[in-house]
């Protein structure tokens, strides 16, 4: 009777058929400054620079075959290093929102940064039996990359910190997943609602998206590797806040 149910394996096997494409020739070289800020515009309502209709496989090869003429064939000795072996000296936590992108804003090269994103970029406190995937990616960076630094960043008009900051009030449905994991930072909602209440929601949202990244560095020494590395000064914590608004970046410690 078992061997006429389909395996795991099988099942996947069954969905991984077609290769749509294969980009691996060195590709013409192209500066930087070839893509400019129309066509970023134009691909992100939908058109690529030519006009046509926006093709996700072709952005897909376009944005590779940059990557290896401006990035991997010029430097093949740093990329053959890294082929070998990662020694990155920042985990960094960011929100998943496609504004905020830490390789961008900060220019993080490939190497330099071990990146986790989610919504609201928060550290849950340390749980054994709960949010086993942030708990891995920070055990993994201290335990066996031996970062020594973790950088958190917040940004503006974050849409994890606003869900935070309106639900239930507002009495919209209820997100199984998103409302269980902005949760997290209720704490941080609480302190801005009762020393900001005379500000605007706006207002109160941004002020909650800093104290959530607080939240979670201070949620970080519940962390017994990290609170290790803090304590013997092979680990500093750092908070950011990203306006992509003003086009400004903060940096903080916690006291």
């Amino acid at each position: 009777m078992a061997d006429e149910q389909p395996s795991q394996l099988a099942n996947y096997e069954c969905g991984v058929k077609k290769n749509l494409v294969i980009i691996s020739e060195k590709a013409e070289s192209e500066s930087e400054e070839d893509e400019t800020f129309s066509d970023v515009t134009l691909i992100r309502n939908g058109q690529d620079p030519n006009g046509c209709c926006f093709d996700p496989v072709e952005r897909i090869a376009h944005g590779f075959k940059h990557f290896l003429s401006n990035k991997f064939y010029k430097y093949p000795c740093l990329f053959n290093e890294l082929a070998e072996s990662q020694h990155p000296k920042f985990l960094v936590f960011a929100c998943s929102d496609s504004r905020v992108s830490p390789s961008h804003i900060l220019n993080f090269q490939p190497g330099e940064a071990f990146m986790a994103r989610n919504i609201g970029n928060l550290i849950p406190i340390f749980d054994t039996l709960k949010y086993s995937g942030v708990g891995s990616i920070i055990e993994y960076a201290v335990e066996e990359l031996k970062v020594e630094n973790i950088l958190v960043i917040g940004h503006s008009r974050c849409g994890g910190v606003k869900r935070l900051m309106s639900y239930p009030e507002d009495g919209s449905p209820r997100f199984d997943f998103i409302d269980d994991w902005v949760n997290i930072a209720q704490v941080a909602k609480d302190k801005v609602k009762a020393e900001h209440s005379d500000l605007s929601f706006e207002e109160q949202c941004e002020i909650c998206a800093e104290e959530a990244v607080n939240l979670s560095l201070k949620n970080l020494h519940s962390y017994p590797f990290v609170k290790k590395g803090v304590e013997e000064k092979k680990i500093a914590l750092r908070g950011g806040y990203y306006d992509f608004v003003n086009g400004s970046f903060k940096l903080w410690e916690l006291e």
